[in-house]
């Protein structure tokens, strides 16, 4: 394979690669194929491979001249489980699978600016290229975590990227703060006392008291967190009943949901209101409510002196004027895991217009591969301004 000062990135291969991951899709804690291509480029580039952490995780360390600094760059290959229906040449071959977030263009944004590194070092220090498998919600970087990654490799600070449409390809987005929301389920369950349907008084109605539960959920985000802190606290599935028994109130009645927030102490606050609520709604009805709170995803809130190496980095290599104003997002991402342990920084790049079926989870969506080299570009400037 060759590059030159033309191709720093070897750019051609790279677009290759990328919609050969794209067509081969591999969702969390599967991404045998993903990370197998991705260990052997590493490899090829004389970086030091670890494989196996959280399963399929890769871990590239690349170390040049004297510097005792150590910082990680990251980047997700998992797929979503959801049908391509786009008709790209590079479609997905694998049925009801497909990378609709972009984790096709991350991974190989962070291999090419990995390999040019190895070729320039032009840095003292210590960088370690995380590809992290199961960023969809199934936990892969604590999974990483817990297979030691922190003890095996001490970083003194750590850097995500993710694609955003709206964005233009060869623009950045960097802001302090908050940038993704916590993402957190919960469950409760009322318990009655079931009866005929048309002797309501003979039992303790659930499907009621489920009801007014669902109408007052709402008063916590608008009555009772502070206006001036974003919260969202969604319920998004209820059972109860048997549609083949119409006369039949039932015992239990289940519902369930997702609440985010951008702090501790809110994400704190909604796990105690949605609790209270149903514990009240359920004394209101003289039934019995259970309650779950599952924490899965902290909020990602941008480290200052991160950001600001970060910023450095983009207004290095955009050429244009680095968004600082960007809006943070409710979506989730467990780089989190990552950015609650050591100083980190996530930033945006862009991925074209917002049109045509190009927003994240689309069944249409596709990484732009004209934002490879600005994502190379970013990568490798931030390793080398960092560790200079």
């Amino acid at each position: 394979m060759t590059h030159g000062d033309n191709d720093p990135f070897e750019l051609e291969a790279m677009i290759a690669l990328r919609r050969d991951l794209h067509a081969h899709p591999e969702l969390g804690f599967e991404e045998i194929r993903t990370s197998g291509i991705v260990a052997q480029w590493l490899e090829e580039a004389g970086i030091e491979v670890h494989r196996g952490l959280g399963k399929t995780g890769i871990v590239g360390t690349l170390r040049a001249g004297t510097g005792s600094r150590s910082i990680a760059l990251r980047a997700d290959m998992d797929a979503l489980a959801m049908p391509e229906l786009g008709d790209v040449p590079y479609k997905s071959s694998t049925a009801n699978t497909m990378h609709a977030c972009g984790h096709d263009g991350h991974t190989v944004m962070l291999l090419a600016a990995a390999r040019h590194l190895a070729r320039t070092r032009r840095f003292s220090g210590t960088v370690h290229f995380i590809f992290q498998p199961a960023e969809e919600g199934r936990g892969g970087a604590r999974a990483m975590l817990a297979d030691g990654f922190l003890e095996r490799f001490p970083i003194d600070a750590v850097y995500g990227l993710h694609n955003m449409p709206g964005l233009a390809p060869d623009e950045m987005a960097v802001v302090t703060g908050p940038q993704l929301a916590s993402s957190d389920s919960w469950e409760v369950t009322f318990h009655g006392v079931g009866t005929h349907g048309a002797k309501p008084h003979l039992g303790r109605d659930t499907m009621t008291a489920a009801a007014h539960f669902l109408t007052a959920i709402h008063t916590i985000v608008a009555r009772r967190v502070d206006p001036l802190q974003p919260a969202v606290v969604s319920a998004c599935a209820i059972t109860g009943g048997d549609f083949r028994a119409l006369n039949v109130i039932p015992d239990d009645v289940q519902i369930g949901g997702t609440a985010r927030a951008y702090s501790a102490e809110v994400r704190d606050q909604l796990e105690a209101e949605i609790g209270q609520l149903a514990a009240g709604v359920a004394s209101m009805f003289g039934i019995h409510a259970s309650y779950t709170f599952k924490r899965r995803i902290a909020p990602v809130i941008n480290d200052a002196g991160a950001t600001a190496a970060a910023f450095a980095a983009a207004a290095a290599v955009t050429g244009k004027p680095v968004v600082t104003d960007f809006p943070p997002s409710t979506a989730g991402d467990d780089f989190a895991e990552f950015s609650n342990r050591a100083p980190g920084c996530y930033v945006w790049l862009g991925n074209g217009p917002a049109v045509d079926g190009a927003l994240h989870h689309n069944s249409r969506y596709d990484f732009n591969d004209a934002a490879i080299p600005t994502g190379a570009r970013y990568w490798t400037a931030l390793v080398e301004q960092e560790l200079a």
